[in-house]
């Protein structure tokens, strides 16, 4: 059967699901499309080829009066995407901390959206909440967390730090007597929020959807590395007795710096507070023997918020909410009606630990990445980005006039061009439009600075030289501008 024949526009009153042999010419165009790009990744500038005003342009079009068969959308779609994808899989991808999307995930990614299993109960997809179980159980003894901990799996870290904070606050606030999940937060007691001083804008973002505000935060000032004092911290847990929701970091996102969250976890015991570690990426060096001294203590905290789409490699969307105290978990995200399954004995409704009921069935990639991995896999993952970052450091702090600003604990760099904040400016839009790599820009302590993130399995040592001989070409370029 030709492409034609196979690929019949859908009509009304034809069934969209029945299966023939146009569909399965789709998936496989599909699949094609998907393994040339990913084949194309090194090749390819490490930036989209156009921007988003001339994506939008090809993208504009009236609403189609008539349908069109399903091959010549995705082959309509692929040809329009094209030039503004981001290689964000890519080997030299360094904008921000983002995990290549491994094979292995996507390929687990592409059978759970065939499967199509919405991962609500544990009664009608069993296979997807029993797999997200297994998953769940990986995750803590990876990265060395109570076992007794509940896991969600949600979108990200925002969601994640967002679902962790829902339970802080009930758990608090049923303490002291109210019952937020019940009567909301009109005429509830005040809870207190300590925060370091540059926290991620995502548990900002988790605050304000939750009712408790962004701004009336306690901000706790923060070291050269963005570490949260602890005397600092000491000073504002001891100035009041409210209840208090203690925010601390694992992997600052310029610095890759951890907060002392052992030393905060002992100074917040018997305080009714409740310590909330945000480690959407250095959450995953307690699985690297090497780095896990850097997150010494963290066990101690009551909740933490990481990635998998991250330095798991997992594709997006993926992001674990971990809660130590499973029943204040479920009081925060647990949806109930008659029509949903009920749970007896140790059973587990995947739904009962996001805010969402309906959403994909993300266990089967974290399950596919960590079976396929495996703990020494992981460790050595986390433990080669370490080692790139340490030589991009090396050779761009060699170069006369680049100054790499952060002590390099993890995979973390970031770097400043000449004097003033112009000539960086100008080294991130030229290494940009070279395309050899793809690094962004950040304002970080009133300087603004090239922030590099090393986390793609696809980047070896290689890229890492050329990428650094791009960025210092870049440098050189804009100091003879310059002159």
């Amino acid at each position: 059967m030709d492409d034609a024949a196979a690929d019949g526009e859908i009509q009304a009153g034809q069934s969209a699901g029945f299966w023939d042999a146009g569909h399965e010419l789709m998936l496989r165009r599909a699949a094609k499309i998907a393994i040339a790009f990913r084949r194309s990744l090194d090749e390819r500038p490490q930036r989209p080829v156009n921007g988003f005003a001339e994506m939008r342009r090809l993208f504009a079009a009236h609403l189609p009066e008539r349908g069109k068969g399903g091959l010549a959308v995705i082959d309509e779609l692929a040809a329009l995407a094209d030039p503004g994808l981001a290689i964000m899989t890519g080997p030299r991808f360094f904008g921000w901390v983002m995990g290549a999307s491994h094979p292995v995930g996507v390929a687990a990614d592409w059978l759970t959206s065939a499967w199509g299993q919405n991962c609500g109960g544990h009664t009608v997809t069993p296979a997807a909440a029993a797999c997200e179980e297994a998953a769940a159980t990986w995750l803590l003894e990876l990265l060395d967390l109570p076992r007794e901990s509940s896991v969600g799996f949600a979108t990200g870290a925002t969601l994640a730090n967002l679902t962790c904070l829902a339970a802080a606050r009930g758990a608090l606030l049923q303490r002291v007597g109210w019952d937020v999940e019940a009567k909301g937060l009109f005429g509830a007691p005040p809870i207190r929020v300590i925060i370091g001083a540059e926290a991620h804008a995502s548990v900002f973002s988790a605050l304000q959807l939750l009712g408790l505000g962004y701004d009336r935060v306690i901000r706790v000032p923060a070291d050269a590395m963005g570490r949260m004092k602890l005397g600092a911290f000491e000073a504002a847990m001891n100035a009041g007795d409210d209840p208090t929701i203690v925010i601390a970091q694992a992997g600052h996102i310029n610095t890759g710096a951890f907060d002392g969250v052992g030393e905060i976890a002992t100074i917040a015991r018997g305080r009714n507070a409740w310590v909330h570690v945000d480690g959407a990426f250095g959450l995953w060096a307690r699985a690297c023997p090497d780095t896990a001294p850097l997150a010494a203590g963290v066990d101690k905290a009551d909740s933490w918020a990481t990635d998998g789409h991250k330095w798991l490699q997992v594709p997006y969307d993926c992001g674990y909410a971990i809660v130590r105290d499973s029943a204040a978990h479920r009081r925060a995200m647990a949806i109930t009606a008659s029509y949903l399954p009920a749970v007896t004995g140790d059973e587990r409704n995947p739904s009962h630990y996001v805010p969402e009921l309906s959403r994909r069935a993300r266990g089967f990639a974290t399950w596919a990445m960590i079976r396929a991995l495996g703990r020494q896999g992981i460790a050595e993952l986390v433990r080669h980005h370490c080692r790139i970052a340490r030589r991009l450091a090396g050779l761009l702090g060699a170069e006369a006039g680049i100054r790499v600003l952060n002590d390099l604990v993890l995979n973390q760099v970031v770097a400043r061009f000449g004097d003033d904040d112009l000539m960086t400016r100008r080294v991130i839009e030229q290494i940009q439009a070279d395309g050899t790599c793809f690094a962004a820009g950040a304002e970080w302590q009133g300087l603004w600075v090239m922030r590099l993130s090393v986390t793609s399995c696809a980047t070896g040592e290689e890229d890492a030289d050329r990428s650094a001989a791009a960025i210092i070409d870049a440098w050189r370029t804009v100091q003879g501008e310059r002159r």
